[in-house]
This record gives C-alpha cells, sequence and structure tokens, in this order.
C-alpha cells in the first residue's frame, strides 16, 4: 500500500496541469481500481491453491469475499483521499464517511464470521435422521442466539455510527444525564423488542421448543419450522403456516410432543358390541401393528377401557418412531380393525336393540273373567 501511496503522488505530480478536482477525481477512480484488481488477484490464486486440497477455507474465503473487497476498497480509498488535491471541507466529508465505512465493515466482519462459526459448529450434527433429537437440540439453540446476537451487532454498529456526528453525540450525553425519565420511555417503546429478544435468548437456553418438534399450538397441530428473532412459523399439518410471537411459547401452554424423543404412544378407540370377541381383536391388532412399517417394535396393546349403555370401549395402544407416523399407524389401525370385525365378526359391530312387545288386535274379543262371589255381591250392592 506504501508502493500505490508513492505512485498516486507520482501521478499528482505529473496532472498538475489539470483541474485539482479532476486530479482528485482520477486518483480515487485509479485506487478503486487498484483495489478490486488486487482483491481479484488474491481470489484467483487462492482459488488455484485451496479450492482442490482444502475446500473448506476455500468456501470460507468465498463467503468472505464481500467483506475483503470491501476492506480492500476502504484502504485504498484511506490512501488516496490524503493524497488527491481535495478542499479542506471535502477532505473532512470524505474522511466522516471513510470512518463511518469503517465502523460498517467492523460490524459486518462480524457478522459474516459469527455467521460461519455456526455453520461449522452445525456440520456435525444430521437433522435428516430419525434419532435427531441432539441435532435439533444444537440447531435451534445456535439460530436462536445467532439471530439475537446479529441484532445486538447491527444496533451496536448503527449506534458506533451514529456517535460519530457531533448532534448524535451531545444528544446522546444529554440522554444520559436525565437517564432516569428517558430509561423509562425508551423502556415502554421498546418493549416489544426488548421483549421478544429476552424470549428469543431464554428460548435459546431453556428450549421449550426447537426447530422441526411437533407442537400443539392454539388447538393446530403443526411442526416448528423457523425461530426468527421475533417469532415463530408453525408449519401445520395441511401445510398452512401459524405465526407466533416468541413471548407466546413463554407465558402461554402449549402441548410439545417431540420435547425429550420424538417416539410417541398412539391410540385408535372402538365402540363395540357387547358380543365382540376381545381376545381375537387383540390378536389381530398386535399382527396388524407388527406387520406396519410406522411401529418402533415397542409397545402394543387391547384394554377395555369403558362400558357403556349400549357398548364397550377399546383402546388400541401402540408406539411409532415419530409423531407423523403415529398418525399413520393410528389410522392403519382402525381401517383394518374394521375391515377385520366387518369380514369375520359382523356380530361385534355396535347395533340398536330394540324391545318386542306383544299387542293384541284391537278388533279381537276378551273372554270376560269369571268373578268371585264376593265380587257378584258388591256389583249387586252398588
Amino acid at each position: 500500500m506504501d508502493r500505490l501511496q508513492d505512485q498516486l503522488t507520482i501521478l499528482k505530480s505529473w496532472l498538475h496541469w489539470l483541474p485539482d478536482p479532476v486530479v482528485a477525481l482520477i486518483i480515487v477512480l485509479l485506487a478503486v481500481v487498484a483495489a478490486y484488481a488486487l482483491h481479484r488477484t488474491v481470489r484467483h490464486a487462492l482459488q488455484r491453491l485451496l479450492a482442490t486440497r482444502y475446500p473448506y477455507v476455500f468456501s470460507v474465503f468465498t463467503r468472505m469475499r464481500g467483506v475483503t473487497q470491501l476492506a480492500l476498497l476502504i484502504l485504498a480509498l484511506i490512501i488516496a483521499v490524503p493524497v488527491a488535491p481535495f478542499d479542506p471541507a471535502t477532505a473532512a466529508w470524505l474522511t466522516r464517511l471513510l470512518l463511518i465505512a469503517v465502523i460498517a465493515l467492523v460490524g459486518w466482519t462480524a457478522l459474516t464470521a459469527l455467521n460461519i462459526a455456526a455453520d461449522l459448529y452445525l456440520r456435525q450434527f444430521r437433522i435428516d435422521t430419525e434419532d435427531n433429537l441432539l441435532a435439533r437440540k444444537h440447531l435451534t439453540q445456535v439460530k436462536v442466539l445467532m439471530r439475537t446476537v446479529d441484532v445486538l451487532v447491527v444496533i451496536i454498529t448503527v449506534g458506533a455510527a451514529l456517535m460519530t456526528f457531533e448532534p448524535v453525540r451531545q444528544y446522546g450525553v444529554s440522554l444520559f444525564a436525565s437517564a432516569g425519565v428517558a430509561g423509562i420511555v425508551a423502556g415502554l417503546a421498546a418493549r416489544p423488542v426488548l421483549s421478544n429478544l429476552f424470549a428469543g435468548v431464554q428460548l435459546a437456553m431453556t428450549q421449550p421448543i426447537r426447530i422441526d418438534d411437533a407442537v400443539i399450538v392454539e388447538n393446530e397441530w403443526g411442526t416448528i419450522e423457523e425461530i426468527t428473532s421475533t417469532y415463530v412459523v408453525v408449519r401445520l399439518w395441511d401445510w398452512r403456516r401459524m405465526i407466533v410471537p416468541l413471548t407466546y411459547f413463554i407465558e402461554k401452554p402449549f402441548q410439545n410432543w417431540t420435547r425429550e424423543k420424538s417416539a410417541l404412544l398412539g391410540s385408535a378407540f372402538l365402540y363395540l358390541d357387547y358380543k365382540a370377541p376381545v381376545g381375537l381383536i387383540r390378536e389381530k391388532l398386535k399382527e396388524v401393528v407388527k406387520a406396519s412399517k410406522n411401529w418402533d417394535g415397542n409397545i402394543v396393546g387391547l384394554q377395555v377401557t369403558d362400558a357403556k349403555e349400549n357398548t364397550i370401549e377399546l383402546r388400541c395402544l401402540m408406539s411409532a418412531p415419530s409423531a407423523p407416523q403415529a398418525f399413520d399407524l393410528r389410522c392403519e389401525v382402525r381401517e383394518k380393525l374394521i375391515d377385520f370385525l366387518n369380514a369375520e365378526h359382523p356380530e361385534a359391530l355396535p347395533r340398536r336393540r330394540q324391545v318386542a312387545i306383544d299387542e293384541r288386535p284391537h278388533d279381537e274379543e276378551v273372554a270376560p273373567v269369571p268373578r268371585t262371589g264376593r265380587q257378584k255381591s258388591a256389583a249387586k250392592t252398588g
């Protein structure tokens, strides 16, 4: 870069016959072109060296491409602006812009480095497996924390850039002087933002929900699809999306079907006649469940859980490796047991019984009942 500064100084002496604004513009443009050319040369050299031998390192450099390009551009302008013959006001204005650019570069570098580190950390966990509880735990924790950190980095970067302006700095001093009232006003104004921010940190640490958890929210069944810094996207069973604020999962009750493990118990109820052969139905249930691909091989059973006036209630209980498979297994059990009862034991299906009442025809003569002696004397007396 010293060489670049020397060359720009020599170029300035050569162009002394041109107006100063034109010379300054030429020097700035040449500095920008030199920075871009240097970045492109280094990128091609690293591509030849690292693309095949160290692909991960090269992918990191590729993701940092914008940051490094901006860094070289700012560095070239920092060298070129003092050399260029700008008037004092323009030079001060450009210096202020370069200071803001450096602050933005630091913030962008921090964001990019944190995201690269998070992606490299998550490479060791796979979420596309059956037993993915640990992977979902780390994925949720890293994603939520990264979004919170991103917000904080952006806020700090914007605040640092604004503090370079004298009026804003004076306002900040006066604001700190009246910290009591200002704190209350700012707290009330930023309460939704801060509550969601703190809720995100709490969700990341305690993890009542994780990515791909099966939940019931507002009487709707779905899975956690995305957790942002302010809301959660729940993918419902019919592909709709429910958008829920982060604070909901801290302040209100909900059901999480995969909190500790993804395996679930599913139940299917049958309402049958009292003549239903419970033993045969139990054996048929075991046969159906063992032949199903949705069963995890752990639990299967049948019990009579209630006896009502006209029917008995049978509960079929079976386990499955995940919530969707548990739902499919329940439906499969209902269908095949109903087919089995219709084909082989129709008497087990519920039916309505009627009490038969023997009624005589109205035109049929009823034989008189012979009276006793006391009844005859009572009739004469009456």
